[in-house]
């Protein structure tokens, strides 16, 4: 009998932040064997010359299920995951209804276990309509709360109960609650009072053309806000993420935080890092997401911040509408939902980034894989090649140039993928790999529906 079921054998495998020549044993989906001696095994995977790197983690997904299936399911938004090198995805929590409590909670995890073919972890909502249910919400197997600090948007309340915060007031009295829990709270940081008076101001001025959507959302209103949830967590002790950081000066904010004692993650997208407010002129509502594309300096100084460690996580904030949604009613761009798919292109934009200087390949599977694995509680099960931890990995060929193409993705909402359309690209995963088993292989997925696990993470 073999002491294996599957062994990879690469001279560009990553481990303690760089890339050795070894053998890798696989046993019921562990990984029991790094070795620089052959191994033997039914099944052997010869990626000589070809880059293994641990299964990446998205810490930021929509999925949109159960409720707008037409966005997406967990089964496509997972084949997308697949698509993109990702093993792992945590879900935010916009769903109909949001996981508030224990019961929705486990109605999620139940819908998504029958449709995923990668692992899956998921936020909780925490909203302040709903406050009784997050002390039981917390123990429910969630890795986080996700809050929005606005009302739920117009035609979708019943996609935002118990997800919002609206009131400075009930957002600390919030934060109180959730600092009981232990569990980090996620937060979209933009201050809604100012963009409503933004955007009335523009509309009066007949100024609702693409490129006003960013000046509808100035760094101000992230900054703003961005400093009132740091300030309330340095005063009730509560674990907080800023996600989808756009603007240097959030990043700034947080690390001043960090010194004082405050436990608060950054997290950017790809999109922060590789599209500048230029996307809005060629590809319109589109490129529409929140926060807004920057200006092409404060691109450049999220890389600074890439690069100088300030930036704990990169998720992709994939937020999938159809192609329908985000054309109804754009002539004006105020009214369109906001988000583009993301799940299948954050490694190959990032390795490209690699290969071209821009980044260290071991702060970019820091960024991808390790960190937020740890951040999440799943590390080191999740997020390394190492013994003992899952058998996630992807492998592709690091010099081989491919192309970003909407019509190979997963995703429900692929029409609506034009920001990264046709651009050149290194690092498109080849393979897949979950627990094992090759969940993707040269474009087409190779497990069926329901073979990702739902990862729970429970607190004393």
């Amino acid at each position: 009998m073999n002491r294996f079921d599957l062994v990879i054998k690469s001279d560009k495998v990553f481990i303690d932040g760089r890339l050795i020549d070894c053998y890798i044993g696989v046993k019921d989906g562990i990984i029991t064997a790094i070795s620089k001696e052959k191994l033997e095994a039914e099944k052997v995977i010869d990626a000589e010359g070809k880059m293994v790197l641990p299964g990446t983690v998205d810490p930021h997904v929509h999925i949109r299920a159960p409720g707008h299936d037409e966005r997406e399911t967990f089964e496509s938004g997972s084949k997308d995951a697949a698509l993109g090198g990702v093993t792992t995805i945590i879900e935010m929590p916009i769903s109909v209804p949001p996981p508030h409590s224990p019961e929705i909670v486990k109605r999620r995890m139940d819908v998504a276990e029958k449709e995923v073919v990668v692992d899956i972890a998921f936020f909780g909502a925490a909203g302040t309509d709903c406050l009784d249910d997050i002390i039981p919400c917390a123990k429910s197997g969630i890795v986080a709360f996700k809050t929005f600090l606005h009302e739920a948007p117009p035609g979708r309340k019943e996609e935002f109960i118990g997800l919002t915060a609206p009131n400075t007031g009930d957002q600390y009295e919030l934060m109180e609650k959730v600092a009981q829990t232990g569990v980090m709270i996620g937060f979209h940081a933009e201050n809604n009072d100012m963009i409503n008076k933004n955007i009335t101001i523009l509309r009066r001025e007949g100024k609702i053309s693409p490129i006003y959507h960013g000046r509808s959302r100035p760094p101000v209103v992230e900054i703003e806000t961005t400093s009132k949830i740091l300030l309330f967590a340095e005063k009730t002790g509560a674990k907080v993420e800023i996600c989808h950081i756009s603007t240097p000066e959030v990043v700034e904010l947080v690390n001043k935080a960090k010194s004082k004692g405050v436990y608060v993650i950054a997290e950017t997208c790809p999109h922060y890092l590789f599209l500048d407010e230029n996307a809005l002129n060629k590809v319109g509502v589109f490129a529409k997401v929140n926060p807004p594309l920057r200006s092409e300096e404060e691109r450049q100084g999220m890389w600074e911040m890439v690069n100088n460690g300030s930036i704990d996580i990169i998720g992709s904030d994939h937020a999938p509408y159809t192609k329908e949604e985000k054309e109804r009613g754009s002539e004006d761009i105020f009214t369109p939902p906001a988000g583009f798919p993301g799940l299948s292109t954050r490694l190959p934009l990032l390795f490209t980034a690699v290969k071209e200087g821009k980044m260290e390949l071991d702060r970019m599977v820091e960024l991808i894989c390790e960190n937020p694995a740890r951040v999440f509680g799943l590390y080191p099960k999740k997020g390394t090649i190492a013994l003992g931890s899952d058998a996630d990995f992807v492998i592709f060929d690091p010099d081989k140039k491919g192309i970003i193409s909407k019509e190979k993705m997963f995703t429900k909402c692929r029409d609506s993928a034009l920001v990264y359309d046709g651009w050149k690209v290194y690092g498109k995963p080849e393979k897949t790999i979950v627990r094992g088993n090759v969940v993707f292989d040269n474009g087409k997925i190779t497990v069926s529906p329901g073979y990702g696990e739902i990862i729970k993470v429970y607190r004393s």
